[in-house]
């Protein structure tokens, strides 16, 4: 059992079959084999639009009990307007995935560029109901990162609420020149943020947005290395989720992370092998 929680943005992605996946694998298999490898999953899919009851329960009946679904909370509660005017919704959808039971762990508040410190009394109120650990929060609004009293504000309400301030890092993204439209579209969606690897609880939250060549993202990895492994010896429980331009090779690059990882944590265990092409698999970690 691992003592970190490591992922990908989602499971239903056909281009993972032969590599993850069987090649021939149905999509309804998708989940069972992706959570043989990894132990949670970005619930991205989520902020888009709500599953229907018959998803959540399909979702139920294939899910096991150790995988943790970090669901979005959908756009229509973080980014149409109060917050305050969207518990309702919110409390909604919490219904919906109710089936999940403790796999849903913890939801995710993601804010727009758009919600600046003027509204922290509306999050505030918005946050209230929810117990610590059941949420966390992504900022994007630049005067959330520049170290000033709003940062200051933002973070001292998270963490008396028990709530993770959730750390996106998007450099390895940018570092990369290439003109591919995977990667220009990307870039053109991701936030380009300083880094906030806040602990405000017992389970750290980061996003790694990747560069498609595995290899260059080495060293955007070494410091989220040293710090999961330091966060895993205080006795935490991080969430490490990893992301490339088009997702193709996220899992690749969520299996590269960990084997780097059982460098700096000796006993750490190996991940399962895919059930895919193991060839694949292995040219994509060189």
């Amino acid at each position: 059992m691992l003592p970190y929680f490591l992922g990908c943005p989602s499971w239903s992605e056909p281009a993972w079959r032969g590599s993850l996946y069987p090649a021939h694998a149905s999509s309804a298999e998708f989940l069972p084999h992706y959570a043989r490898v990894f132990n949670a999953v970005e619930g991205n899919t989520t902020f888009y639009a709500s599953p229907s009851a018959e998803t959540v329960a399909r979702w139920a009946a294939r899910m096991p009990a150790e995988l943790r679904f970090c669901a979005k909370l959908p756009r229509e509660v973080s980014h149409n307007g109060d917050l305050r005017a969207n518990l309702d919704a919110a409390e909604t959808f919490r219904r919906l995935l109710a089936p999940l039971g403790s796999r849903v762990a913890p939801y995710w508040l993601q804010l727009p560029a758009s919600f600046t410190p003027a509204r922290l009394a509306e999050l505030h109120s918005f946050l209230e109901p929810w117990q610590a650990g059941e949420l966390t929060v992504e900022v994007r609004h630049p005067a959330f990162f520049d170290k000033g009293e709003d940062e200051r504000r933002l973070n001292r309400l998270l963490h008396g609420l028990g709530i993770e301030r959730i750390c996106l890092d998007s450099r390895a993204l940018f570092s990369c020149d290439s003109r591919a439209p995977a990667v220009l579209h990307a870039q053109a969606k991701k936030p380009r943020l300083p880094l906030r690897p806040t602990a405000f609880s017992q389970s750290p939250q980061v996003r790694f947005i990747g560069h498609p060549e595995l290899s260059a993202n080495d060293p955007f990895m070494a410091p989220w290395l040293d710090k999961v492994a330091s966060w895993i010896e205080e006795g935490r429980t991080p969430y490490m989720f990893l992301h490339t331009s088009d997702n193709r090779l996220a899992p690749q690059l969520a299996q590269r992370f960990h084997q780097q990882l059982m460098q700096r944590l000796p006993g750490l265990v190996a991940l399962p092998q895919p059930e895919g092409d193991a060839r694949t698999e292995q040219l994509g970690l060189l």
